[in-house]
């Protein structure tokens, strides 16, 4: 009788004891698939990250967290690789692909870029700090419900100005109009002071940033984007790509000489020494402002088209990259913990508010106007009023942005004229569509 019951005591033993291991199991497959690591990473084989990114202002900043990542995850390696700076990063990732040299972590600009490199991208939806990302930095990388990217940040693009010499110059409120932006620029010049900086070397401003308003400013952009792909719509004779190049022409009437040979250094350069009023530039800036005069007194306004005051006072934002993970990659469970670490770790979101100046793409970041700096505190005022239209660049065929940068710089060189730059515009989008 004792014995039968020693076998029954341990019989019940034995299945609650399967029944725990069961609960545990299932436990770990949840935590490893929505970011929690547990001990993953700290023990076992040391697996190599590659990230490859473009965005040059944070390589110091990375290459800290790196260090401070591997403390934490010593059999994790970060192997970041940075291509930016006007360096064509989208050739040199499909180089990277052909080689066999595939990255594990890669930039990803969403919309149509999604598109062309779905069959390469992790689903990232089961993250755990999907949950948390701001409306507008999820769209980009957003498909059928599923998130594919982590937004890196927010960013703004217009004109960045020197307080101090617009008070100088006596112009007390940004321009909200073409009419008022020229009066502003002729004050400016009459106080001695070069009213714009053009760094029109650079095909991203121009072809990719730029050029945005004109595609924004459209009655319905996806209509309209779609209506270039299928051919019953036409940049050419189109009102408000009129209206962006008499923009174009008037800061070249009022900038520096040599804007075709002027790079982002250098007007930064001379923005920063107050030798111009203002220049077209992101909320990036802040960093290398600051590098070369810090606490300089700041602003950012929108860049506008026509006199349509209220159209214009939208300031352009987007997402300047979204960090992927390579679906096919041997180590993706270890690239989603350093993502997940990035978002999540204190020292993560320090860098990202604080060394970086980035307005964070995750509602779990504070970020005050002191951490992100003015021009980050500008630009977050348009997005909390929700005056803000989309960065649309992420939408257009593959490479046409450098073509459309080509068109728009035989415009300032007088090369063409208006009607023959909207011909030349159309024609890259004909040719690169698919």
């Amino acid at each position: 009788m004792n014995k039968k019951r020693s076998m029954v005591i341990l019989s019940v033993l034995l299945v609650m004891s399967m029944l725990l291991a069961a609960c545990g199991g299932k436990n770990n497959a949840n935590n490893a698939a929505n970011g929690n690591s547990g001990n993953s990473g700290k023990s076992g084989a040391v697996k190599t990250v590659k990230v490859f990114q473009f965005k040059t202002e944070i390589v110091e900043g990375l290459n800290e967290l790196k260090v401070e990542f591997e403390k934490e995850y010593p059999n994790i390696k970060l192997d970041i690789q940075t291509v930016g700076g006007g360096a064509d990063y989208a050739a040199a990732l499909k180089t990277k692909f052909a080689s066999g040299d595939a990255p594990d972590i890669f930039s990803n600009g969403g919309f149509a870029e999604l598109d062309m490199w779905q069959d390469k991208i992790e689903d990232l939806s089961d993250q755990a700090w999907v949950k948390d990302l701001v409306p507008l930095a999820a769209e980009p990388m957003t498909k059928d419900g599923k998130v594919y990217g982590m937004p890196m940040n927010l960013e703004g693009i217009g004109y960045v100005y020197n307080k101090d010499l617009f008070a100088k110059a006596g112009i007390t409120e940004t321009p909200k109009t073409i009419t008022e932006l020229e009066e502003a620029a002729k004050k400016l010049q009459a106080a001695g002071i070069t009213p714009f900086g053009n760094a029109y070397q650079e095909w991203w401003l121009l072809g990719n940033q730029g050029i945005s308003t004109a595609f924004a400013r459209q009655d319905n952009v996806d209509e309209f984007i779609k209506g270039l792909n299928e051919g019953t719509q036409t940049i050419v004779g189109n009102q408000q790509f009129k209206d962006w190049s008499n923009l174009l022409n008037l800061t070249v009437k009022y900038g520096q000489k040599n804007p075709l040979t002027t790079d982002a250094n250098t007007h930064l350069a001379l923005f920063a020494n107050s030798e111009i009023g203002m220049m077209q530039e992101g909320n990036w800036a802040q960093t290398l402002i600051d590098n070369i005069t810090p606490g300089m007194n700041i602003g950012m306004f929108p860049m506008p088209i026509d006199d349509n005051a209220e159209k214009n006072d939208k300031l352009t934002v987007g997402i300047p990259a979204n960090l992927v993970v390579n679906k096919d990659s041997a180590s993706k469970e270890e690239a989603k913990i350093f993502l997940n670490w990035l978002v999540t770790s204190d020292m993560g979101k320090e860098y990202i508010v604080k060394k970086w100046k980035f307005i964070p793409a995750l509602t779990t970041i504070p970020a005050s106007a002191e951490d992100i700096g003015m021009l980050g505190a500008d630009v977050k005022k348009y997005v909390d009023e929700n005056k803000v239209y989309g960065l649309q660049s992420s939408k257009f065929p593959d490479g046409v942005t450098q073509e459309f940068a080509s068109a728009i710089q035989e415009l300032i060189a007088g090369k063409t004229d208006v009607n023959g730059w909207m011909t030349n515009m159309q024609a890259a989008w004909d040719k690169l569509k698919k």
